[in-house]
This record gives structure tokens, C-alpha cells and sequence, in this order.
């Protein structure tokens, strides 16, 4: 009896640990701490634009890496972010100077890398 107990018990260990593995590979689970507890932030210029750029970004592998890149950018004043995570980049619009230098920063303090 003792032994049904306990190959069932590892059984259910299995099972658990393959299905959040799959939800990791798609992409859904919070590979980076996360835990899809992260809220996401849009933002909206409140001055005229003065220009937009394309900027590639490394290290995101999930929706949370995503929200996190965006929501660092965006508290950035004057820049508003919408970040890609399937293509690895970002679109930022901007009403004043932004360095890139700036930019760099934001997203290394993140925990990611500018490509």
C-alpha cells in the first residue's frame, strides 16, 4: 500500500514539473521571477513627438522580460516604448532629447542588453 502511495506521489511530481516546463517553453510561465505578476504600463506622449526609433534588444526570452523592458523605458520622461518581444526589438517615440547613452542604461539596469 505504502509503495502505491508513493509512486503515485512521484507521478504527480512528474506530471507538475513537465507542465509548467511546457508553459516555460511557450513562453507563458515566469521564466525571470516574474510569475506574471508584473504589471504593464502604457504610455502616451503628453507633448508633441519629435521623432521615433527602432532599437534591438537581447536577453528578453518571455511576456514578463517584455513588460519589464517596457515599463523601465517608459519611465524614462519624455520616451514612450512599445517593445516586441518575438522580433527582440522596441519602438521609442520621444518629445525631448533622449541619449542613447540614456538608453543603454535603462536597459542594462533592467537586466537586459541594447543589440
Amino acid at each position: 500500500m505504502i509503495n502505491i502511495i508513493i509512486v503515485l506521489m512521484l507521478a504527480l511530481v512528474c506530471f507538475l514539473t513537465i507542465h509548467s516546463s511546457i508553459k516555460h517553453f511557450k513562453g507563458e510561465g515566469g521564466c525571470c521571477g516574474g510569475g506574471g505578476g508584473i504589471i504593464e504600463t502604457k504610455k502616451t506622449l503628453s507633448e508633441p513627438e519629435l521623432g521615433s526609433k527602432k532599437i534591438s534588444i537581447s536577453g528578453m526570452t518571455c511576456d514578463n522580460c517584455r513588460i519589464r523592458v517596457q515599463n523601465a523605458l517608459n519611465s524614462i520622461d519624455g520616451l514612450s516604448a512599445n517593445v516586441n518581444l518575438k522580433k527582440g526589438t522596441a519602438i521609442l517615440h520621444f518629445s525631448k532629447e533622449i541619449s542613447d547613452d540614456e538608453i543603454r542604461k535603462c536597459i542594462e539596469n533592467a537586466g537586459y542588453r541594447l543589440s
